[in-house]
Parts: structure tokens; sequence; C-alpha cells
């Protein structure tokens, strides 16, 4: 059951490089309602909201005055085929819970996580050699984004060629930037370390790449919270 504090959870010895995990276990569900809609930073701060933890919605309404950026997981797109493409999992889209976060947060955008899902190395490479392909694909971005009143979107796309074709997936981002500023929509790039994990070896994406991006890019998201594995 949540519990309401007086007190903010810093006050409370909760923000610490040594915390006790009785302490989590005891505190974490206790928060201070006085301080929900105060932010204590002035950079972006983006959260992601998963179907598979329902609580994860009531929690972003709750604190969605935290929040600059909330995103959604819940679309991809997929190739049907010549020059045709389809946003799918806008069954997910919650349009009353949209609604909830814009009355809680005005300044807060929506920004759906979107996957380039099933996805064959055929139907990239026809895509990166097509600037109409590009077209139609940043075209049914746009038109989601304003069927469905989003403000844009987090793509995860870079990892899933495993660093390879890595100047054709900067010329496709480029292409999708330049597309959702147009519409005044933002683009976050979720990107993986750039030093492969448990080595000294650079990882997929570096500094060339960043430095190549960052005029099209809004905001990077560092996908740093899969590095545990059973390996390690």
């Amino acid at each position: 059951q949540t519990h309401l504090s007086d007190t903010l959870a810093q006050s409370r010895g909760l923000v610490s490089t040594d915390v006790k995990a009785k302490d989590i276990v005891l505190e974490h569900k206790n928060y201070c309602a006085k301080k929900a809609k105060e932010r204590h930073v002035s950079t972006d701060v983006l959260g992601y909201v998963t179907p598979w933890n329902n609580h994860g919605y009531s929690i972003a309404k709750t604190f969605a005055a935290k929040f600059t950026l909330i995103s959604p997981v819940w679309l991809q797109i997929k190739r049907r085929g010549r020059e045709s493409y389809q946003i799918t999992g806008l069954h997910d889209v919650d349009q009353g819970w949209i609604k909830d976060i814009k009355k809680n947060s005005k300044s807060t955008r929506i920004v759906p996580r979107i996957l380039f899902d099933s996805w064959s190395l055929q139907d990239f490479e026809s895509l990166f050699n097509s600037e109409d392909e590009i077209e139609e694909l940043t075209g049914a971005m746009v038109q989601a984004a304003k069927d469905e009143r989003f403000d844009g979107f987090v793509v995860e796309v870079w990892s899933q060629l495993g660093g390879q074709k890595r100047q054709e997936l900067i010329h496709l981002l480029t292409h999708i930037g330049e597309a959702l500023h147009l519409a005044k929509l933002n683009l976050i790039l979720v990107i993986p370390p750039a030093v492969a994990p448990g080595t000294d070896q650079l990882g997929m994406f570096g500094r060339k790449e960043f430095e190549q991006l960052a005029p099209f890019v809004d905001s990077f998201s560092l996908m740093t919270y899969d590095y545990s594995s059973p390996q390690r």
C-alpha cells in the first residue's frame, strides 16, 4: 500500500551511496505528496512505461510533472512491401491516460518507443537504398503521431544491425529527425554504450556517430539497464 510522507526522500536519508536494503523495503512506497510535482533538475528527464507493468501507468500520472518526456513501450513499425509501412501496436495506446498525463503536467511530452520489428536484412537494404522508401516510412511515423496526438518518438533501431550499416543508419535517422522536426515532433534515439560491456573494446556507437546525429536528434537514451546477464 502506498503511503504519504511530509518529508522528502533526501531528508529521510534515502538518497545516499550507502542505501540499506531494509530502507528500500520499508520506504519504497512512501513518497512526499507535497513535493510530487516539484522538479529538482533543470534537464530533460525521460521515463519509460511498459505494458507488462501496469503500475507504471499510475506512477507516471502521479509524478508526471517530474518528467519532461514519458515513453510508453507501445509501437512497432513494419515493412509490408515496396514503399509500404505500417505502425502496429496502436491497440495499446490509451488516450485517456495521455489526457490524464497532460492534465497533471501540460509540459510533459508523450514520445512512444517505436521498434523496427521483424525486419530482415533485405528490408533494411530496401529502405537504405531508396529515398522514396525513407519518405514513406517517415510519413507513416508523422501521420501516426498526428492521429494519436503524440509529441514524437523514442526510436530503437541502432543495435539491430550489430554495428553494421552505420552510415546508412545515420542517413535514415537524419531524414527521420528532419521529418519529425518539420512536424514539430521530437526524436529520441536509443543508443548502446560506447564501450562494449566487460571489455575495453569500442562499442557500436561512438563519438563520430554522435556528432553526425546530434543536429537531428533531440535526445539520446543510453541503454545500460540491460547490462547484467547470467554470464556476469
